[in-house]
Protein backbone atom coordinates (compact mmCIF):
# COMPACT_ATOMS: atom_id res chain seq x y z
CA UNK A 1 0.00 0.00 0.00
CA UNK A 2 1.16 3.52 -0.80
CA UNK A 3 0.29 6.06 1.84
CA UNK A 4 -0.38 9.69 0.90
CA UNK A 5 0.66 12.27 3.48
CA UNK A 6 0.90 16.04 3.57
CA UNK A 7 4.36 17.57 3.84
CA UNK A 8 3.84 18.20 7.57
CA UNK A 9 2.65 14.63 8.18
CA UNK A 10 5.66 13.38 6.20
CA UNK A 11 8.04 15.48 8.30
CA UNK A 12 6.41 14.16 11.48
CA UNK A 13 6.80 10.57 10.23
CA UNK A 14 10.47 11.18 9.51
CA UNK A 15 11.02 12.65 12.96
CA UNK A 16 9.40 9.60 14.56
CA UNK A 17 11.34 7.19 12.29
CA UNK A 18 14.98 8.32 11.95
CA UNK A 19 15.68 5.39 9.62
CA UNK A 20 13.14 6.71 7.09
CA UNK A 21 14.53 7.80 3.71
CA UNK A 22 13.22 10.73 1.69
CA UNK A 23 13.82 10.37 -2.05
CA UNK A 24 13.51 13.46 -4.25
CA UNK A 25 12.55 12.17 -7.71
CA UNK A 26 12.72 15.53 -9.50
CA UNK A 27 15.32 16.46 -12.11
CA UNK A 28 18.80 17.59 -11.11
CA UNK A 29 17.94 21.19 -12.05
CA UNK A 30 14.81 21.16 -9.87
CA UNK A 31 16.67 19.53 -6.97
CA UNK A 32 19.66 21.88 -7.12
CA UNK A 33 18.15 25.23 -8.10
CA UNK A 34 14.55 25.17 -6.85
CA UNK A 35 15.64 23.57 -3.59
CA UNK A 36 15.10 20.30 -1.75
CA UNK A 37 14.32 18.99 1.73
CA UNK A 38 17.33 18.64 3.99
CA UNK A 39 18.98 15.21 3.69
CA UNK A 40 16.83 14.19 0.72
CA UNK A 41 18.40 11.52 -1.46
CA UNK A 42 18.23 12.66 -5.08
CA UNK A 43 17.23 9.90 -7.51
CA UNK A 44 15.59 11.37 -10.63
CA UNK A 45 12.51 9.57 -11.96
CA UNK A 46 12.89 11.27 -15.35
CA UNK A 47 15.58 13.63 -16.57
CA UNK A 48 15.79 16.38 -19.17
CA UNK A 49 16.19 16.76 -22.06
CA UNK A 50 14.49 13.58 -23.29
CA UNK A 51 12.28 12.93 -20.20
CA UNK A 52 12.79 9.18 -20.42
CA UNK A 53 12.37 7.10 -17.27
CA UNK A 54 15.60 6.63 -15.35
CA UNK A 55 16.50 2.98 -16.13
CA UNK A 56 18.56 2.83 -12.91
CA UNK A 57 15.81 4.17 -10.63
CA UNK A 58 15.04 0.90 -8.80
CA UNK A 59 18.72 -0.04 -8.45
CA UNK A 60 19.59 3.42 -7.14
CA UNK A 61 16.68 3.28 -4.67
CA UNK A 62 17.83 -0.13 -3.43
CA UNK A 63 21.32 1.26 -2.96
CA UNK A 64 19.98 4.23 -0.96
CA UNK A 65 17.52 2.15 1.10
CA UNK A 66 19.21 -0.97 2.44
CA UNK A 67 16.14 -2.22 4.36
CA UNK A 68 13.00 -2.41 2.19
CA UNK A 69 10.77 -2.31 5.29
CA UNK A 70 11.78 1.20 6.45
CA UNK A 71 9.56 4.12 5.46
CA UNK A 72 10.47 5.52 2.04
CA UNK A 73 8.98 8.93 1.31
CA UNK A 74 8.89 10.20 -2.27
CA UNK A 75 8.71 13.82 -3.32
CA UNK A 76 8.46 15.60 -6.67
CA UNK A 77 7.21 19.06 -7.69
CA UNK A 78 3.50 18.50 -7.04
CA UNK A 79 2.95 14.82 -6.19
CA UNK A 80 2.43 13.07 -9.57
CA UNK A 81 5.90 11.78 -10.49
CA UNK A 82 6.48 10.67 -6.91
CA UNK A 83 3.32 8.56 -6.98
CA UNK A 84 4.44 6.84 -10.19
CA UNK A 85 7.86 6.21 -8.63
CA UNK A 86 6.23 4.81 -5.47
CA UNK A 87 4.16 2.39 -7.56
CA UNK A 88 7.31 1.05 -9.22
CA UNK A 89 9.08 0.69 -5.86
CA UNK A 90 6.07 -1.14 -4.46
CA UNK A 91 6.35 -3.66 -7.31
CA UNK A 92 10.07 -3.96 -6.51
CA UNK A 93 9.29 -5.07 -2.95
CA UNK A 94 9.45 -1.92 -0.85
CA UNK A 95 6.97 -2.26 2.01
CA UNK A 96 6.28 1.21 3.48
CA UNK A 97 5.95 3.86 0.79
CA UNK A 98 4.70 7.40 1.22
CA UNK A 99 3.80 9.83 -1.54
CA UNK A 100 4.18 13.40 -0.30
CA UNK A 101 1.05 15.28 -1.37
CA UNK A 102 1.63 18.64 -3.09
CA UNK A 103 5.33 17.79 -3.49
CA UNK A 104 7.97 20.45 -2.98
CA UNK A 105 6.23 23.36 -4.73
CA UNK A 106 2.52 22.54 -4.70
CA UNK A 107 -0.08 23.31 -7.35
CA UNK A 108 -0.01 26.30 -9.65
CA UNK A 109 -2.02 29.33 -8.51
CA UNK A 110 -4.21 31.71 -10.56
CA UNK A 111 -1.12 33.79 -11.39
CA UNK A 112 0.67 30.68 -12.72
CA UNK A 113 3.08 30.56 -9.80
CA UNK A 114 3.99 27.59 -7.64
CA UNK A 115 4.83 27.65 -3.97
CA UNK A 116 1.83 29.70 -2.85
CA UNK A 117 -0.80 26.98 -2.36
CA UNK A 118 0.99 24.08 -0.75
CA UNK A 119 4.03 21.86 -0.76
CA UNK A 120 7.11 21.26 1.37
CA UNK A 121 8.54 24.76 1.04
CA UNK A 122 5.14 26.45 1.58
CA UNK A 123 4.77 24.40 4.78
CA UNK A 124 8.04 25.97 6.00
CA UNK A 125 9.73 22.62 6.53
CA UNK A 126 13.55 22.43 6.43
CA UNK A 127 15.00 22.81 2.94
CA UNK A 128 18.04 24.14 1.13
CA UNK A 129 19.33 25.06 -2.32
CA UNK A 130 22.57 23.80 -3.81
Amino acid sequence: MIESLTPQQSWDLMQANPEAVLIDVRTKVEHDFVGHPLNAVHIPWKEAPDWQLNPQFIAQAKQAVKDSSVPVLLLCRSGARSLAAAEVLQQAGFKHLVNILDGFEGDIDKHKHRGNLGGWRFSQLPWEQS
